[in-house]
């Protein structure tokens, strides 16, 4: 069984049709590429899959089970998070504040725990920290644990971005574009941190705009234009087809 399935799933804008019945399928521990030029509905689909806007047609199938859609937090609980293109942290928290926001979706203290400080909100609270402090450390930032998140470089924020999002301890993490703006060590960097994030387990669906990245990355690869799937496949076989290099390769990166 797939980890993640989207049936026919199409949404509208007004005119524009951003999205006309994408299917594809991902299985658990995969690191799957989605690639298309701007326009396409890359951004369109992450956030349809992670309810931040309603599908106006088809279903998303997660882990047996169809998503609600339209709802975010049913999303995150189910196992799914998300980063974004533009990073969205909460910037004059802490470093391992924002990480900890990211943990809160596991929690099982309700109101009265968190006012009163209840033994076990105290507990949950603790291994909070403790969880964030130990992803911090995954994704190099443990030195920068009380700093404003405001304050660190741009490609710590991205680190940062993807640490509380591995925080909801999902099954699958989405992340789009991840390497934008960063240099080619940061890049290098990143690469290394999401060969990690697959080998402790959690399924990754990218977004990406540097093609060698994920196309050395990808152990498959779909591409959107004009909001439909013209290929798809492993990341060898995507390059060399022509409907793909015509619409977003060109010749030179065939």
């Amino acid at each position: 069984m797939p980890l993640l399935e989207a049936r026919e799933v199409s949404k509208r804008f007004g005119g524009l049709q951003a999205l006309a019945g994408v299917s594809l399928s991902i299985e658990a521990g995969e690191i799957y590429g989605l690639i298309g030029p701007n326009g396409a509905g890359k951004t369109t689909f992450f956030n349809c899959l992670t309810g931040l806007v309603g599908i106006d047609a088809g279903s998303f199938v997660f882990a047996g089970a169809p998503l609600p859609p339209a709802a975010p937090h049913r999303a995150a609980e189910r196992g799914i998070a998300r980063t974004f293109q533009n990073i969205r942290l909460f910037p004059n928290m802490s470093v391992i504040e924002n990480v900890m926001v990211g943990r809160h979706v596991r929690t099982r203290t309700g109101v009265f725990g968190a006012v009163f400080g209840t033994a076990r909100a105290r507990a949950e609270e603790r291994e909070i920290h403790q969880r964030a402090a130990a992803l911090l450390e995954f994704v190099g930032l443990d030195g920068r644990a009380n700093e404003l998140a405001r304050s660190l470089a741009y490609g710590d924020q991205r680190r940062l971005e993807i640490a509380r999002a591995l925080a909801t301890a999902p099954r699958l993490l989405a992340l789009d574009e991840p390497a934008a703006g960063m240099n080619e060590t940061e890049t290098a960097g990143l690469r290394r941190l999401l060969e990690s994030i697959r080998a402790d387990g959690t399924t990754l669906l990218l977004i990406e705009h540097d093609v060698k990245l994920v196309m050395s990355l990808s152990d498959r690869i779909a591409v959107l234009d004009y909001g439909r799937k013209i290929a798809e496949g492993p990341a060898a076989e995507v390059r060399r087809d022509r409907a793909v290099i015509d619409a977003y390769l060109g010749q030179s990166d065939a």
